[in-house]
């Protein structure tokens, strides 16, 4: 379904969510369809929730007041998920996107998924890998910040991370190894296209989360790995599968 008939749900914990992300979160949620549900509990009595009041109205965010009904206890998390779960089977929704750093929402985010719904989830660096896990994309909202003002600013304060970072990730390097291997040709190349989408269905993963706006960027910074164009689209493979034959039939091709 293309991006701009798809229609998207935003459920914010403000509790959990600085107002500060918010031009983020919407700009991310633009490239996925239209954001037709936009809204934010929290006990709005609450000072801690004063930075959310000048940004509601500006982006026509609904904020649900949630008040704590026992001391120390939350009621927000309920509240929201009772609606998530409204939205998923009273409205047309093709994208849920959560705004939290709080465990709790796990169990929802893998709901979700199990009804084929694709889960996006923003959170900063402290959220729990089982929220991160459980969600189809997971941003963290500090890196995207500071790699928007850093593009505005044309310089790069968001150092991405090198290939020795990378390599030393066991479970990425799993996870890139796994979905080109399954989706290679007889000479080890992989349609970049299709590598994203077999990576995307195994696990939550941006490469943004990295410090790569792109998965070729990613893949380029890896030495392990080559990145090349066939007709206009990017393939990659492993380089240590470039042996021999392969290599003739690549140089063969070229000349042709």
């Amino acid at each position: 379904m293309p991006a701009d008939e798809r229609r998207v749900a935003l459920f914010i914990d403000a509790d959990n969510s600085p107002a500060l992300y918010i031009d983020v979160i919407l700009a991310e949620l633009a490239r996925h369809g239209t954001v037709c549900i936009r809204r934010a509990y929290g006990n709005w009595k609450s000072e801690r929730l004063n930075g959310w009041e000048s940004v509601l109205n500006l982006h026509a965010i609904q904020p649900v007041h949630q008040i704590d009904y026992t001391k120390g206890k939350n009621a927000t998390d309920l509240a929201l998920a009772i609606d998530v779960m409204d939205a998923l089977y009273g409205r047309d929704i093709d994208v849920f996107a959560i705004a939290s750093s709080d465990s709790d929402f796990t169990p929802l985010a893998v709901r979700l998924q199990a009804d084929g719904k694709k889960v996006i989830g923003f959170g900063e660096r402290k959220t729990p890998a089982a929220l991160v896990n459980a969600c189809s994309t997971f941003l963290y909202l500090e890196q995207e910040e500071h790699v928007g003002a850093a593009a505005d600013n044309g310089s790069n304060s968001v150092a991405p991370r090198d290939a020795k970072a990378l390599k030393s990730d066991t479970r990425l390097m799993k996870l890139l190894r796994t979905a080109i291997h399954a989706a290679e040709d007889d000479q080890g190349w992989a349609g970049l296209s299709k590598v994203g989408s077999l990576i995307g269905n195994q696990a939550s993963f941006d490469s943004r989360n990295y410090g790569y706006k792109k998965l070729g960027d990613l893949f380029e910074a890896i030495d392990l790995f080559e990145v090349t164009r066939r007709d206009g689209h990017p393939f990659v493979r492993e380089k240590k599968r470039k042996s021999g034959s392969a290599a003739n039939a690549d140089s063969e091709a070229d000349t042709a």
